[in-house]
């Protein structure tokens, strides 16, 4: 069916309807500090999926399922059951004290076009499923993304599983009473429930998220259409030195720990300055010195370098330019390596072409932060959908988007998602 065609059958999304159910989302973790703590597979993350499942659970054509790695997974089923579906989705856990969107819009976004596509009374060909990810944010159990990571590599969850978080509780004893949780809920509300698996085949994946970033909100754009996750590279530097007194030790005669970590990260910030390349994004975010006392040369001095940018040849840049900084007594160990993760050309056009024809204007951009379409991305058509971040503060009690520019970005998805599945006549 055409786009005229599919338009036509009122597939529309209330903008009042998305912004109560995220508020009432956000109510599952809500601080009285404002923002919201409901990490992953906590009490109130649980209680979240028990009502967004509720929400569908006892419809007629939709069916719930939770997967091994405790991914919740809601499907309005299309005509051909047996097809590959066509998923949506983010997460619903947020750092200890986060925002109320975050993924969390995402997740709603896409029961907000379920509710669409039921108003309309449209029955697709595939089936459109919204599925909310395990640990997205990772600052329960680390690493993140272990849900749509499971979900396109089983085996991975095998090495999930032993993590264990703050209070010593496992991933596998956590994701173990979602399951059970899951399970309890489903009986006693009499769900429709289907044995969701890992790995299953998936026709496209377009998950929508708030920009988390100031870009969008700048320039005044509503629908940010993302292309890429740049790649990222993380380092561990450790500078070796010797301890010695404060007040007797002469400066020439010193081997300050201090003094030369302090000198690396001066250099790395500054060629970061002046190279001028807007892209490039490098943060120090930990720094770690010992012995630690205010009369006392350091003898030893950690630090984090966090260093991202499209291009991997700018990141091997900035690699060897670290190298080289590296004094006698300086070690420094990769700690992660992520290239750039690049979306479907084709969905990525799609979402471009449904914005425009619904007159959006739209940016097509790179995200400078994970998320779980990174994954998804090696395993299926994949591509994501911005709303702007107003100021573009995220993972923040203040983390906020104008409710007109979260329905702009749900309609996109929903016109989207829609050609997608298929419409049946």
């Amino acid at each position: 069916m055409n786009q005229n065609g599919w338009r036509a059958r009122g597939v529309q999304i209330e903008a009042d309807r998305l912004l109560r159910s995220l508020r009432d989302l956000a109510a599952f973790g809500g601080s009285v500090r404002g923002g919201v703590a409901r990490e992953s597979l906590t009490d109130a993350d649980l209680a979240a999926r028990r009502w967004l499942a509720a929400r569908f659970a006892t419809r007629r054509g939709y069916v719930v399922g939770m997967d091994a790695a405790a991914n919740l997974r809601i499907r309005r089923l299309g005509s051909e059951t047996g097809s590959p579906v066509v998923m949506t989705g983010s997460h619903t856990d947020t750092q200890p004290l986060g925002g109320w969107l975050d993924g969390a819009f995402g997740v709603m976004a896409g029961a907000a076009v379920l509710e669409a596509l039921d108003q309309a009374r449209v029955t697709t060909l595939h089936s459109v499923e919204v599925v909310a990810w395990t640990n997205e944010e990772g600052s329960r159990f680390a690493p993140g993304l272990m849900g749509s990571r499971s979900y396109v590599q089983p085996t991975a969850l095998d090495g999930f599983l032993p993590v264990v978080d703050g209070r010593s509780i496992s991933f596998e004893a956590a994701r173990d009473a979602a399951l059970a949780d899951f399970r309890q809920a489903a009986q006693a509300g009499h769900w429709q429930r289907f044995d969701a698996g890992l790995a299953e085949p998936v026709r496209a994946y377009v998950e929508a998220h708030i920009e988390q970033g100031p870009v969008l909100a700048r320039a005044g754009i509503g629908v940010g259409v993302v292309h890429a996750i740049q790649g990222v590279r993380w380092y561990q530097v450790t500078v070796a030195g010797r301890c010695a007194h404060a007040g007797t030790t002469p400066l020439a005669d010193r081997n300050d720990a201090q003094a030369k970590a302090i000198a690396m990260a001066g250099a790395l910030y500054a060629y970061a300055r002046d190279c001028r390349d807007r892209a490039l994004r490098v943060t120090i975010g930990r720094w770690v010195c010992e012995p630690g006392a205010i009369n006392t040369i350091a003898d030893r001095v950690r630090f984090t370098v966090d260093v991202r940018h499209p291009d991997a040849q700018a990141i091997d840049a900035f690699d060897a330019l670290l190298q080289a900084l590296c004094v006698e007594g300086c070690t420094v160990e990769r700690l992660q390596d992520s290239p750039t993760t690049f979306f479907s050309q084709e969905l990525v056009a799609r979402l471009e072409s449904v914005a425009l024809a619904r007159g959006f204007p739209l940016m097509t951009m790179v995200s400078g932060a994970f998320h779980d379409a990174m994954p998804m991305a090696g395993f299926a058509p994949s591509a994501m959908l911005f709303a702007p971040s107003i100021g573009g503060i995220s993972h923040h009690p203040e983390e906020n988007t104008h409710a007109k520019d979260l329905a702009v970005c749900t309609q996109v998805l929903a016109d989207c998602l829609l050609a997608l599945a298929v419409p049946v006549s």
